[in-house]
């Protein structure tokens, strides 16, 4: 049988700009197999280090090839697209430092005690250890940091994970260009070629295959909350279930007090344009549903908005699929007896055929919102809803008919906080991340981001898929009860060849072990 094609588009006019084929069974199982011969290539730390160094090296060398190809596919300004390839190479130079450090095993050890409470203690050490192979489906709205070389393939691979990814098919050209560098790379630092691979694919059998994958042993995903759960439903019925994390729909609401909107709304109103609009709202941290107090102020900030709205130019969608979704959307809410239509939504802009979309916002009161949560679901795009509350319980009843959420935002005063207490555990219980007085897009690649929150803004609240704790979705956890001192790992012997920090007894430590603990558990 023939593999099906599909066309890569200039999002900006239309144009075809490249035609590739969808990867064949036996391309994909090669990938996959590939990977799992990989075995203990990736077990050194040290070449883990200097494969992430060297992938953020040759990325940075290439950057003017990329942009080329990317901003024809996804029509993404240069700046845009150079901002977002730097942020590409700082993960992968972060999971360099992440590993070079070596504490993110979670090294544990409980020497021996026969004078235990209950019963004799035997000598157990625990650490964290790869899950294998992981298979990274790349997002359509970031081409580079969520994308081939993003932030799941970076983790996965500090994990000592090889990795095949599953190109996104709006950008196939960026894709092959991106995973030339981490091809080379990898053969640079002496690594097997298994040790990462990509496979394209429009049509949702290639990712079936790829997850289905025996060899395959968790999947990290960034898109909509239909793909995200049918690979999770994939996933559970594998002979051998396996984990898939999943970053997925978000509308996160921001809320403004009505002593926020009278003391700075026009500050308010320009953060809030350049959140909703960049990136023609294709940000997965987009605030999609605005609260805003009912009354005089809040109806002055409301024109002051779509004004600012209408200012905006129309910009590229990054496919037609995208822009048909949406466009429907739109004209569901248009005929709405319970919405009222800020601004033209069938508004377009540019010459030519391309995906333009104008901002496009409408309003509705939150009495109607707590009768009907489906006014509430996301709508990917330049969009925004405003949700007008009379009162704190109103505005909780608006939390409440939410879904799980990246985040959630707060707009306040210091005179106000003190009786917000409620609805801020409200958002805590919401979202992954509280944000106060800022705005949600512009997500920091840092030690203590968490990205991810309760379905169905992820598959799984206990991780993030942004910042350095991100490797631990591809880790498990390993128990060695009185083992031989030479069939140790390294991270779990007594004198701490490593140096890392480990939780000794209780305790946090450097050091080796004391002498009579090293001995006492060589007597056990």
């Amino acid at each position: 049988m023939m593999a099906s094609t599909f066309e890569s588009h200039d999002p900006r006019s239309g144009e075809v700009i490249g035609r590739y084929s969808d990867a064949e069974d036996a391309t994909i199982d090669a990938a996959c197999a590939a990977a799992a011969q990989v075995g203990d290539a990736l077990a050194s730390a040290a070449v883990r280090v200097a494969l992430l160094r060297t992938a953020a090296e040759r990325l940075r060398a290439a950057a003017d090839e990329l942009h080329a190809v990317c901003e024809r596919e996804t029509g993404l300004s240069r700046g845009r697209l150079e901002g977002e390839l730097e942020r590409t190479c700082v993960q992968l130079e972060l999971f360099a430092d992440v590993v070079a450090d070596g504490s993110y095993v979670e090294a544990m050890i409980d020497t021996a005690d026969p004078d235990a409470p209950v019963a004799p203690r035997p000598d157990i050490r625990r650490m964290l250890v790869p899950l294998g192979p992981v298979a990274v489906f790349g997002a359509s709205n970031f081409p580079y940091a969520f994308s081939v070389a993003g932030g799941d393939t970076a983790s996965a691979l500090a994990a000592g994970c090889p990795v095949v990814v599953k190109g996104h098919p709006s950008h196939p050209g960026t894709s092959e260009l991106v995973a030339a560098e981490l091809y080379a790379a990898a053969e640079q630092t002496g690594l097997p070629a298994g040790t990462f691979g990509l496979v394209h694919g429009a049509s949702s059998h290639v990712g079936e295959r790829l997850v289905c994958a025996p060899e395959i042993e968790a999947v990290g995903f960034t898109g909509s909350i239909a793909g995200g759960r049918a690979l999770y439903d994939i996933a559970a019925t594998r002979p051998n279930p396996i984990p898939v994390y999943a970053e997925m729909g978000s509308v996160n609401p921001l809320i403004v007090t009505d002593g926020a909107l009278r003391a700075r709304p026009e500050q308010i109103a320009e953060g809030l344009v350049v959140s909703a609009t960049g990136g023609t709202g294709q940000f997965c941290t987009k605030p999609g549903v605005v609260l805003l107090p009912a009354g005089d102020a809040g109806d002055a900030f409301v024109e002051d908005l779509v004004g600012r709205l209408a200012a905006v130019s129309a910009g590229p969608l990054l496919n037609e699929r995208i822009l048909r979704a949406l466009r429907s959307a739109l004209s569901e809410l248009e005929r709405d007896g319970d919405v009222r239509q800020l601004s033209r939504a069938d508004v377009a802009g540019g010459d030519g055929g391309g995906y333009l979309q104008a901002p496009v916002a409408f309003e509705v009161q939150a009495a109607a919102v707590a009768r009907r949560p489906e006014l509430l679901e996301e709508r990917f795009g330049p969009f925004v809803l405003l949700v007008r509350y009379g009162s704190e319980d109103e505005a909780a009843s608006v939390l409440n008919a939410l879904g799980g959420q990246l985040t959630a935002t707060l707009h306040a005063q210091p005179d106000e906080v003190s009786a917000l207490n409620r609805l801020v555990a409200l958002m805590g219980r919401k979202a992954g991340r509280v944000i106060f007085d800022g705005f949600p897009t512009g997500v920091a690649v840092t030690h203590a981001m968490q990205h991810g929150g309760p379905y169905p803004s992820s598959s799984s609240p206990l991780h993030t898929s942004v910042g350095s704790t991100a490797i631990r979705r591809f880790l498990r956890p390993v128990a060695w009860q009185n083992a031989p001192a030479a069939l140790l790992p390294e991270a779990l012997r007594d004198e701490n060849p490593l140096g890392i920090w480990r939780w000794v007894n209780g305790e946090l430590s450097r050091d080796p072990l004391p002498t009579s603990d090293a001995a006492r558990r060589t007597a056990s």
